[in-house]
């Protein structure tokens, strides 16, 4: 299967967290999107990898994508390396995503810096021919290098490169997250484990204060922000100039 769009997190819920939004604007603009964990998750104060396995499939059902799969790095230990890109070179080889959505390059949790580093070495390497990788079956894979990769902001604030208009989709961002029932606040949700920086309910109502803060931006409800690395250009103005009719 071949996908348009495909968003790595490096902790099962970072996607959702972050560009949910734009996964499902996509989707119903007829992309077909997948999501791949780098980890488990394992190492998170509250809940279970086992857990946020299921938490993530339920998820990824509220979002419709085609597909999630989890790498199973070691969380906070992962590194950088050839064995880690490799990983990721497969999976970008296996799905041929045009676009490639990925964690901050820099935010308050270090997983997340370190992933957006291993993903965009692997994605450059995934195009070059002299690397040879195999699928399951064994057989040897083309070359591929997505046209983009955007960085998605996170915790820590930076200036976005651009943003997408989620507006019509925020509440079902929203319910997404929810799914995640052992990571994050929920009124009807009885709960007596230890209280964590994103457990609390002003940590999801930042999630909707930044979206506001974004959408304010382009003068719409809700948005979610994306940092490049490099430029993007346009043919013409058509994009962006409204269809009549």
């Amino acid at each position: 299967m071949r996908l348009d769009l495909l968003a790595f997190g490096v902790h099962p819920d970072d996607v959702e967290l972050s560009c949910a939004g734009t996964l499902l604007v996509e989707k119903n603009n007829g992309k077909k999107i997948g999501i791949i964990d780098l980890t488990r998750g394992e190492l998170g104060t509250r809940g279970t990898a086992a857990s946020r396995e299921k938490e993530a499939a339920d998820s990824a059902r509220i979002l419709g994508v085609e597909l999630r799969e989890n790498l199973e790095m070691p969380d906070g230990f992962f590194k950088d390396d050839e064995i880690n890109q490799r990983k990721i070179i497969q999976v970008l080889r296996k799905y041929q995503p045009h676009v490639i959505l990925c964690n901050s390059p820099e935010d308050r949790h270090p997983d997340h810096g370190r992933a957006a580093a291993l993903v965009q070495t692997a994605a450059f390497l995934s195009g070059l021919i002299k690397i040879e990788t195999r699928d399951t079956t064994g057989k040897l894979q083309d070359p591929w290098r997505p046209e983009h990769i955007f960085h998605y902001i996170q915790d820590t604030y930076h200036n976005p490169d651009f943003v997408i208009d989620v507006s019509a989709y925020f509440d079902k961002k929203v319910e997404s997250i929810r799914a995640f029932g052992t990571q994050f606040y929920h009124p009807d949700h009885v709960d007596d484990g230890p209280q964590t920086y994103i457990s609390s309910p002003e940590f999801l109502e930042s999630i909707t204060h930044r979206a506001k803060m974004f959408g304010k931006m382009i003068g719409v409800p809700f948005a979610e922000g994306f940092i490049t690395k490099k430029m993007i250009g346009l043919k013409n103005f058509d994009p962006l100039i409204p269809q009549q009719g």
